[in-house]
């Protein structure tokens, strides 16, 4: 009868192993698949940098999504490098072609005084919290700290600003910020529903900490309790790493427009009306700015407001969601967000459809020529555009023309 070591004797005869030096210089000159095969309570004590944690009791359901390309050098190991060499054996018969065991395992590693890493653990709670995103490769245990570490600003606890911060918070970004003046009001009701009838008259930014702090205690809720102005918008926008854009008037689009090509800061913007919803990543300098789609703004009585026009309740729950999508999309550093992409919904048909956008180089604020480079009274632009653009052209003139000092 065969034994134990007869069979991993007749198993080494069917891989390829390498020493830890070897490895190394792997790692250092090529770009490889690197699996670390062993347990989660062995990978929180420390792994290989740049390694994906493939459980060998996960090996065959994991290994497709966290290894995916089947025909680039992979190299596995474990802690001492025989459960690494019957991954390696595994993962052949799976299809891969081309895969390596680290001889002596992550102990030899260390031994050797190779770089390895601590990754910061979750607690209990929190491992239960977000065990879904842990099992996505994309997000997993590193993508999840991010998260936790990463700040959105939220311009409006309405409509959109609803939904968006829900799933925000549910997904644990660790502070979120909410920029609102005003009050909880019964008309409210049937979409923002961060709010409930018995906070009709609570500033709306106080309604929402209290709502999304109860949904999850990892998240900080940071209330901004005043109009966004000129005179605040750099304090407020400085700190964030996304912005989810819910306003409901032109000025503010603008000044946040400005601010955030000044500050670098991506915005995802989204704007309803009715039935109609629309979606967009305005990132700076990779794909157009708001000006860049809307040199000016329409007439008022071409752009009612809600209270004016109407909105199917259900419609702003549907892109707001998808804000919160494409922020965690920016967050985490994964996928495609919509940058120079605008989808539009259509909530009676059902329908989405996409159109393409492309920067302005004339563009007065992220053009080649800037001409716009301070804040201005967006109130007075968006009340007379054309006015406001004629003024604006003037002063330029006349400070072209004043002699040098």
């Amino acid at each position: 009868m065969p034994t134990y070591r007869d069979y991993f004797a007749e198993l080494k005869e069917r891989i390829k192993e390498a020493t830890p030096q070897q490895v190394d210089a792997i790692l250092r000159s090529e770009d490889v698949q690197l699996g670390d095969v062993r347990e989660k309570n062995e990978w929180d004590e420390g792994h290989i940098p740049g390694a994906v944690h493939v459980p060998k009791s996960y090996l065959e359901q994991w290994a497709e999504d966290r290894l995916p390309n089947k025909d680039k050098l992979t190299v596995l190991y474990c802690a001492g490098g025989v459960r690494s060499a019957m991954a390696a054996d595994t993962l052949a018969k799976l299809g891969y072609t081309n895969v390596l065991s680290m001889a002596g395992g992550f102990n030899r590693w260390k031994d050797s005084g190779f770089r390895w890493a601590k990754p910061e653990s979750l607690t209990a709670d929190q491992a239960q919290r977000y065990s879904r995103h842990l099992l996505i490769p994309e997000v997993g245990e590193a993508g999840q700290h991010k998260l936790l570490k990463s700040k959105a600003l939220l311009i409006g606890a309405g409509g959109l600003g609803s939904p968006a911060a829900f799933y925000l918070a549910a997904a644990g970004v660790g502070t979120l910020g909410i920029v609102d003046s005003d009050v909880v009001d019964a008309t409210n009701l049937q979409r923002q529903i961060l709010h409930s009838t018995e906070r009709i008259g609570e500033p709306k930014a106080d309604s929402a900490k209290a709502t999304l702090e109860a949904i999850n205690p990892d998240v900080t809720v940071i209330p901004y309790k005043e109009r966004l102005t000129s005179e605040n918008i750099d304090r407020i926008i400085g700190d964030y790493d996304v912005v989810i854009d819910g306003a409901d008037n032109f000025p503010t689009r603008y000044l946040l427009n400005d601010a955030s090509i000044k500050w670098r800061k991506p915005v995802v913007h989204g704007s309803i009306y009715r039935f109609e919803g629309q979606v967009t990543v305005f990132k700076p300098f990779e794909g157009p700015c708001y000006r860049c789609l809307f040199h000016q703004p329409p007439p008022p009585e071409l752009a009612p407001s809600c209270a004016e026009a109407g909105v199917l309740g259900v419609l702003p729950g549907v892109i707001g969601t998808i804000q919160a999508n494409e922020a965690l999309k920016l967050l985490l550093g994964i996928g495609e967000p919509l940058v120079g992409r605008y989808l539009l919904f259509d909530a009676l048909d059902a329908t989405f459809r996409e159109v393409r956008l492309r920067r302005d180089p004339e563009c007065p604020v992220c053009g080649e020529h800037p001409t716009i480079t301070e804040y201005i009274d967006y109130e007075g632009f968006c009340a007379s555009p054309g006015e406001w653009l004629a003024e604006h052209a003037a002063k330029a003139e006349q400070k072209v023309a004043a002699p040098a000092d």
